[in-house]
């Protein structure tokens, strides 16, 4: 049973489109199951239907052409309860419907199980017989687990048809709205530029050839160096193995051959396709024939062709200089954004972010918000490789995107983006008033930051200093490790912009979400790893030197403090402390007029909560970092989109945490601040006011609609707020408490915005 399921996956993954994927799915069930009637029902939202999409054993001419409405017939019930159901007599059922279409109506035996995708149901897999009987718990067990292996490719099937403005019905639509998690808010318009990692096949996206006669002579030239090499390693390998082996590199080469693959591909580039884009689609097309081969030589040789072709792929690449052009509205889009991709694009153009991978919270996304651009994240079921040069609308206020957007839905979103502009404006006038609310209370509204743009922009925003300066950026910008001068340079020119307001530099952050591609570290679990404090640690040569970058470039400032991150027990800090110290001693044995600064540890692991008050005897301040802190105490990994919707910094627990940091903060006499994405948040701000933190660093995106809303509110009605949420037992509870006080107190339009819903 089990390699009857492997094959149909395998056949399914192979279609080219949702419905020979669905014509795979009930020939293969039905033979399996010796059934009589194999049929897919999927739901059509555009009419509110689930449509007879495919079937083996119903008449042909009903595929199509039939639909249930919502909850209608047993479909209809399978699909409303997620549930299968399994009947000996279906026609004696109350909610049995005769479909007179089909020709059903000689079928008894009926077993129906939901496909569900990420807990939406896409439609209902139906098996019929004859015979009145129940299908056996074997029968049923394969049905439900073949539902839940092929739910995932149905769903992409329907979403790239939906990218063409196709239902699965065959209607014409349009304002597909793909579901991810909100990165940056904001709203966008504009035009799709897919990028992608080069020499990888799977990454290619779809483009159209500028030059077709120059991409097939490119081509040929490709292909010619690669025979080149299948003969060379041919002849090099002689004696060494059998010969059997060695003809391995002439079936190669036969295969290069231009009634072969070259063929194909030139084919597909005179219908217009860039010749990457040509390769990348005939090597698929074969690769998943091999694959579904009941031969296990035969389904073996998918690797050979996946082989060759990168090798062809790599010759394309390395010899074409890939230079990607940016529209003036340009959408970045990737399988998996990077730093690097996002700082390719001229800021002018860039409107707006996608990525298929990662969520709300991922470095990415930070750098988004940093950068004020709307973003989605972790949209997984977007078939983003068909999507460039398409017009796009991105909602990052919904995490959504939308594709084939009608003129009224368009218009709609150009209004939106005509509002956020004149909200940003109308803030404006606040950014030389200081932060405190209604009733006197002083708060500080500092900066995150990690790029020189980044210190311009807080200064623009009135920012009154650093919370976080992310030292990894520009390691992760760079090829190699920076010099000690490298960094220095970097670091005083931080220094500098901002004196005499003090900037917070945390020391090297990466591993986790956050990898060195000249440094890296493969682990089965990166966030509960080797990362933060523990790398440098392990690394002190690292660390010293940038510890030394820090204080040399403080000279004649002042104004440097110092933050340790990942810190889980007091030996870290002790250890990290004596590399300080080591460090300033030679600085100063050098000659140098440095002065020891202010050092400080992050609060982001539960086992750092707990001994706020043994690190604050340590230190000269703490500061909570809200997204690991809420990560690990959730449990919830924040790049990951499957569980996006856990993740919550209004969790009780997490509230719990915090104000238990602020306290014990509070008993040492220690300044206690927080970092973290929460800080910019402007309901989560006045939670955090009234738990008595000190310090809110946030991006400079967030800190005038977090200052309106400080600046709208007292300190008692803060505190009230606070003492309310403290007593409910959920997230979304509190979040609703809070929205409720803000839009009372007249500044909802700083939340996030509902014109959209």
């Amino acid at each position: 049973m089990l390699d009857q399921l492997r094959r149909i996956v395998q056949k399914v993954n192979a279609a080219k489109d949702l419905q020979s994927a669905l014509n795979i799915i009930v020939s293969r069930v039905r033979e399996s199951l010796s059934t009589q009637v194999c049929s897919v029902y999927l739901l059509d939202s555009d009419i509110n239907c689930h449509v007879l999409m495919a079937s083996e054993g119903l008449n042909e001419e009903a595929v199509g052409h039939v639909s249930l409405e919502l909850g209608e017939g047993l479909v209809g019930l399978v699909a409303k309860h997620a549930e299968p159901i399994n009947l000996q007599d279906a026609p004696l059922h109350p909610s049995y419907h005769y479909l007179k279409e089909t020709g059903e109506e000689e079928f008894h035996a009926f077993l129906g199980v939901p496909i569900i995708h990420h807990r939406a149901v896409l439609g209902v897999l139906v098996v019929q017989h004859e015979v009145r009987r129940r299908f056996d718990e074997g029968e049923e067990a394969f049905l439900i687990t073949l539902s839940a292996q092929l739910a995932g490719v149905i769903a992409h099937a329907e979403a790239t048809g939906a990218i063409e403005g196709i239902s699965p019905s065959g209607q014409k639509t349009s304002d597909t709205a793909f579901a991810g998690v909100s990165g940056s808010s904001g709203v966008s318009i504009g035009e799709a530029v897919v990028v992608f990692p080069h020499a990888d096949l799977s990454l290619i996206p779809d483009r159209r050839a500028k030059n077709i006669d120059k991409e097939i002579e490119f081509f040929a030239t490709c292909l010619s160096a690669v025979r080149g090499d299948m003969a060379k390693l041919h002849d090099k390998l002689a004696g060494q193995v059998a010969e059997e082996e060695r003809q391995l590199f002439n079936v190669y080469l036969h295969m290069l051959d231009d009634d072969a693959l070259g063929n194909e591909v030139v084919e597909r580039i005179k219908m217009g396709s860039w010749a990457q884009g040509a390769l990348a689609y005939v090597a698929n097309e074969h690769v998943q024939k091999f694959e579904t081969m009941n031969d296990d030589y035969l389904s073996e040789r998918a690797i050979d062709v996946k082989d060759l072709c990168s090798r062809v792929l790599f010759y394309l690449q390395e010899k074409e200089t890939i230079k990607t052009e940016y529209v003036d509205n340009t959408i970045l889009v990737s399988e998996e954004l990077t730093p690097g991709m996002l700082v390719e694009v001229p800021k002018a153009k860039l409107k707006g972010l996608i990525s298929v991978k990662g969520s709300g919270n991922s470095h990415v996304a930070i750098l988004a918000r940093t950068m004020g651009i709307p973003t989605v994240m972790g949209v997984v079921d977007l078939p983003y490789n068909q999507l460039d040069g398409r017009e796009l609308i991105v909602d990052g206020y919904k995490g959504e995107v939308i594709s084939n957007p009608s003129d009224q839905l368009r218009n709609r979103y150009l209004e939106i983006i005509k509002e956020q502009d004149q909200l940003i404006q109308g803030l404006e006038g606040l950014k030389d008033l200081p932060c405190e609310t209604s009733d006197g209370h002083r708060v500080h509204l500092w900066v995150n930051t990690g790029l020189m743009s980044d210190v311009m922009q807080s200064l623009d925003q009135g920012a009154e200093g650093i919370g976080l300066f992310r030292t990894e950026v520009p390691f992760l910008l760079s090829e190699r490790f920076p010099s000690e001068q490298e960094q220095t340079d970097i670091y005083r020119e931080q220094l500098l912009a901002f004196s005499p307001k003090l900037v917070t530099m945390r020391t090297l952050d990466v591993g986790g979400d956050k990898a060195l591609p000249y440094f890296p570290i493969e682990e089965a679990n990166p966030f509960l790893g080797w990362r933060g404090i523990r790398v440098t640690l392990d690394h002190p040569e690292i660390f010293t030197a940038q510890i030394r970058a820090m204080l040399r470039a403080s000279i004649g400032l002042e104004n440097l403090q110092i933050m340790l991150p990942m810190i889980s027990n007091v030996n870290e800090v002790n250890s990290a402390t004596q590399l300080i110290k080591k460090a300033y001693r030679e600085l100063v044995q050098e000659g140098l007029e440095v002065k020891y600064p202010p050092i400080g540890v992050m609060i982001e692991l539960p086992a750092a909560v707990y001994q706020t008050r043994a690190l604050c005897k340590m230190v000269d301040f703490v500061s909570v970092g809200s997204n690991d802190l809420t990560q690990y105490l959730l449990a919830v990994d924040r790049n990951n989109p499957r569980v996006a919707n856990l993740y919550s910094a209004f969790h009780p627990a997490v509230l719990s945490a915090l104000q238990f940091v602020v306290t014990e903060a509070r008993t040492e006499g220690i300044p206690v601040s927080i970092c973290g994405e929460m800080a910019g948040d402007p309901g989560a701000a006045v939670l955090l006011i009234a738990m008595g933190y000190d310090v809110l660093s946030m991006n400079a995106t967030t800190l005038l609609k977090v200052k309106s809303v400080i600046r709208s509110m007292s300190m008692e009605a803060a505190q009230d707020l606070l003492d309310q949420a403290m007593h409910l037992d959920d997230a979304q509870m509190i979040r609703s408490a809070v929205d409720l006080a803000l839009y009372n107190a007249g500044v909802d339009r700083l939340l996030r915005s509902s014109r959209t819903n």
